[in-house]
């Protein structure tokens, strides 16, 4: 081993059966094609500032994080991969000896690491390696000046985001527990670019809402206490192992929209401020500047997209909270909303805001998916990498889904640049028609 840096539905397929809210749902067992879960290290490595991401994986997964990433070879980031050699994989090493080793290594080489990811792949889950047992026994040895957690990021039936769900849902164990005689506390669960959180938190603060704490935190030291007294949001909507694990610590889950645009904003921030029971005169003051100013930016990219037809893959479980902004804010007519996973629960709030006329399917059968698409004929489909070269070839406009998690597109101050995402691909063809 060398160190290198860098919600299953039930029913048929394509079987239409009633799901959230009574509409029907096409649920799709057939080919998939995903990123890897791998990916959120990118995120989530610069998000959580004294923690340390190493990939127990091949030089495949080496070198996916490294152009991923866009890593220089003189960069030093907080992640690294475990190669497995010939020897690992015909078991002619000792796991246990090798990871001793190569953690060994990282806390050596960077000592103001205070967290460390075992980060399973798929090639260390097709030879069962247990990384959840090397990662206990090595927070026993590292303790207490590190501790040492393990999830998985592999690829295999999974989407990518689903990486991050993994990540905070080994969090939670972590972090202590709360009794009923303590205050109330709001966990915002779910990774949000610095400045999106400070947009936030600046709001929170004027409306009285707190204590406060966003999970994961930049510091792994700074992780809240969870309890019976605690309300938890999602910022994100594929975190349902991470919220689950939550709730399963007796924190409330807070139903509502997710902050894109100014509808989505401002509806998480009212469930947030119902909760706390905020007078609706202090809430108004505090979000009418911001959600004007998104408004006003929204209403001058509306132009570009109102009446356009779009089509959604499912990649990311963003599909949901981003057809509702689209329909409702951008005035774009849906044809069918691909998610990965329906998670009932969460997506509650937005299937209430979203326009009846749209198919909805969840999983993924991508030759049935190519076909419907094709016979719709959308001016945009919002795709993984893999489709959106041969979509572009039939003369079909793309947007990659992928950017959309790398971009801070929460809150009222990101609404243009989330509507930006979806007006420059017209741009670009538009350009270069000409």
């Amino acid at each position: 081993m060398t160190l290198e840096a860098d919600g299953n539905g039930a029913g048929a397929p394509g079987v239409p059966t009633t799901g959230c809210n009574e509409r029907a749902v096409t649920r799709e067992r057939g080919q998939h094609e995903v990123f890897c879960g791998l990916t959120g290290i990118i995120w989530l490595h610069r998000k959580i500032q004294d923690a340390f991401f190493l990939i127990v994986g091949s030089r495949t997964c080496a070198h996916l994080m490294q152009s991923a990433a866009g890593v220089m070879i003189f960069a030093e980031p907080r992640f690294a991969t475990a190669v497995m050699e010939e020897r690992d994989l015909a078991g002619m090493a000792d796991v246990d000896e090798e990871l001793d080793r190569v953690v060994g290594q990282v806390l050596e080489r960077r000592p103001d690491i205070k967290m460390l990811f075992l980060v399973g792949s798929c090639p260390s889950e097709v030879i069962k390696l247990d990384l959840d047992r090397a990662a206990k026994r090595l927070s026993k040895i590292h303790a207490p000046d590190v501790r040492i957690l393990n999830y998985s990021g592999s690829g295999i039936e999974t989407t990518f985001t689903q990486g991050e769900d993994a990540c905070l849902a080994a969090m939670v164990p972590e972090m202590p527990q709360a009794g009923p005689e303590d205050p109330a506390e709001l966990v915002v669960c779910g990774t949000l670019a610095d400045v999106v959180e400070d947009q936030f938190k600046r709001l929170f603060d004027a409306m009285g809402v707190g204590p406060v704490h966003f999970v994961p935190p930049r510091n792994s030291r700074d992780l809240p206490a969870i309890g019976p007294n605690t309300r938890y949001i999602l910022a994100q909507p594929f975190l349902g192992e991470a919220g689950k694990a939550l709730a399963d610590r007796g924190a409330k889950h807070l139903n509502a929209p997710f902050p894109l645009g100014a509808e989505g904003t401002t509806g998480w921030l009212k469930a947030i401020a119902d909760e706390w029971g905020v007078d609706p005169d202090v809430f108004e003051s505090v979000v009418g500047p911001g959600r004007e100013r998104a408004r006003y930016a929204l209403s001058r990219q509306r132009a570009e997209l109102e009446g356009k037809r779009i089509f959604f893959f499912p990649d990311s479980q963003l599909e949901i909270p981003l057809a509702r902004f689209l329909a409702r804010e951008m005035g774009m007519a849906l044809t069918e909303v691909g998610t990965p996973y329906l998670h009932k629960k969460h997506l509650a709030a937005e299937l209430d805001l979203l326009p009846e006329t749209p198919r909805l399917s969840e999983g993924q059968s991508v030759e049935n998916q190519l076909e419907r698409c094709y016979a719709d004929d959308p001016d945009m489909v919002v795709c993984g990498l893999g489709l959106a070269n041969p979509l572009e070839a039939k003369g079909i406009t793309t947007k990659w889904s992928i950017e959309l998690v790398f971009t801070p597109i929460q809150g009222y101050e990101q609404a243009r640049d989330l509507a930006e995402l979806f007006t420059r691909p017209f741009d670009r063809r538009t350009r270069l028609e000409i």
